[in-house]
């Protein structure tokens, strides 16, 4: 019986039938396409995204170097070199993430003690060459700059869910 009942299904197109009226269902509503350049959808504030270094309000950046971040990155991509200052305290003189390997779990951002690392929600960040996904100390304190305020909300956000 099983035979003849997918014969017959076979025969009168049923499945196509149906995929024809799912189709007819969603013809005449509303579409939510968005034109992306020009739209954009609102992010989760939990959104992970480019990497940023923060710093205090005095303008001292806020990692001490413990590398909790280098060692709990599963991708390795994440290097940082120390040394240690004239009042005793230990900065970092290289923080580079290469943005290639990076599989933006957050576990760095969640580790670092200090908020130093962050995850900013800018996802644009293309280039043509490799190189330039290769992100120095600079370059992660400038982002944290230019982001400030985007990082200030997120992480006002964040301390609601916690």
């Amino acid at each position: 019986m099983n035979f003849v009942q997918r014969h017959i299904k076979t025969w009168l197109l049923t499945e196509l039938v149906r995929g024809l009226m799912l189709t007819g269902k969603y013809l005449f509503k509303k579409k939510i396409t968005v034109e992306y350049p020009e739209e954009k959808t609102p992010l989760s504030p939990r959104f992970r995204g480019l990497h940023a270094l923060r710093r205090y309000d005095d303008g001292e950046e806020r990692c001490i170097a413990c590398k909790l971040c280098e060692a709990v990155c599963p991708a390795l991509a994440i290097l940082i070199e120390s040394e240690e200052r004239d009042d005793g305290s230990r900065r970092t003189t290289r923080y580079d993430i290469d943005l290639t390997k990076c599989i933006f779990c957050g576990f760095c951002q969640e580790a670092c003690p200090v908020d130093a690392i962050v995850e900013t929600q800018e996802f644009e960040y293309a280039s043509e060459s490799r190189k330039q996904l290769y992100y120095t100390k600079a370059m992660l304190l400038d982002v944290g700059e230019r982001y400030k305020a985007q990082i200030s909300a997120n992480i006002a956000s964040e301390a609601r869910y916690r």
